[in-house]
């Protein structure tokens, strides 16, 4: 009994010694940084700046009790905020920071937790952004100063995190754009000013495409009057060359022009197979079908016999 009751005594000390053991020990990690806490006060700050090495530590046994921080950088999304810039125009900013704790103490006597750190922290970058936006113009916040609006606010931001414990490792905008019903009514802007300007070049070109059709029209006017103008004048010119030389031929031999001329009248006046001649075959038409040198028989008439339907002169 005796016995019994000892082992059950040892079981209960070596219980009671591995529990305290257990309770008494504890680890900070390479990305931890940690509290010792002795009845809420802190009595050390471990592996903060590197003279206290991450591993294995021991505390007092329920009198102490263990903070751990994260020694990371940690991330901030900002909510998407409307600013309205200097030069009146309301943007919609969505921001992001990051950012590390630096003094765990400090952090834990103002905030003590992640959760209220953000809070804080989103008020400050709010603010921040707010008071540097509304003095700079949208141009600049976009394209020409971002970078420099953008460590200007961090400066800020962190002048303010400091009291936390906490610094501002980074902290950007993502995007910066005009509202929904500004992006619309811009849109709508700009289509009507450019359907505008290209309704100006439309009409540009159409005035500048009939002065080209009419300078053309007039041109082709010109050629075609100038065209007539020639050919009448070679038309002209050759009917007189023409008559020239058909009177230089009869002055040179009028028994030979006469029979050329009667012959023309041969070839155009029987041309075809339906031509029909009612005139006599006496006729001076004919004269160089009866005789070779084209001289009328004696007694025959010079014209056409009456009654006939149609005649023809003598060969000019």
């Amino acid at each position: 009994m005796n016995g019994q009751t000892l082992r059950t005594g040892l079981a209960v000390i070596a219980a009671a010694i591995a529990l305290a053991l257990y309770a008494s020990v504890f680890t900070v990690g390479q990305m931890q940084q940690a509290l010792v806490l002795q009845f809420g006060r802190v009595r050390a700050v471990l592996n903060q700046t590197g003279e206290d090495r991450p591993g294995l530590y021991f505390k007092i046994p329920f009198m102490e009790n263990v903070v751990v921080f994260d020694k990371r950088v940690l991330d901030l999304d900002l909510p998407v905020q409307t600013l309205l810039t200097a030069d009146r125009q309301n943007l919609e900013v969505d921001a992001f920071a990051r950012y590390r704790i630096i003094d765990p103490l400090r952090f834990y006597q103002s905030v003590n937790n992640i959760a209220l750190a953000n809070q804080r922290l989103a008020s400050f970058t709010n603010s921040a952004l707010r008071n540097v936006l509304a003095r700079s113009t949208r141009d600049a916040i976009v394209k020409t100063e971002r970078t420099r609006l953008m460590n200007e606010i961090q400066e800020d931001v962190n002048r303010q995190a400091k009291a936390l414990g906490i610094q501002i490792v980074d902290l950007r905008m993502t995007r910066v754009d005009l509202p929904a019903a500004n992006s619309s009514a811009v849109y709508k802007r700009m289509k009507t000013e450019r359907e505008r300007e290209a309704a100006d070049i439309r009409a540009n070109g159409d005035q500048i495409a009939a002065t080209i059709r009419a300078k053309a029209d007039r041109d082709v006017t010109v050629l075609l009057a100038e065209a007539q103008q020639t050919a009448e004048k070679l038309r002209g010119q050759g009917d007189a060359d023409k008559n020239r030389i058909l009177a230089e031929a009869f002055g040179k031999d009028a028994d030979f022009f006469a029979f050329y001329r009667s012959m023309q009248a041969y070839e155009t006046g029987l041309k075809g197979p339906e031509t029909r001649l009612v005139i006599s075959p006496t006729s001076d038409f004919f004269r160089y079908f009866s005789d070779p040198q084209g001289r009328a028989p004696q007694g025959s008439a010079t014209r056409s016999e009456p009654g006939a339907t149609g005649s023809t002169q003598p060969a000019r």
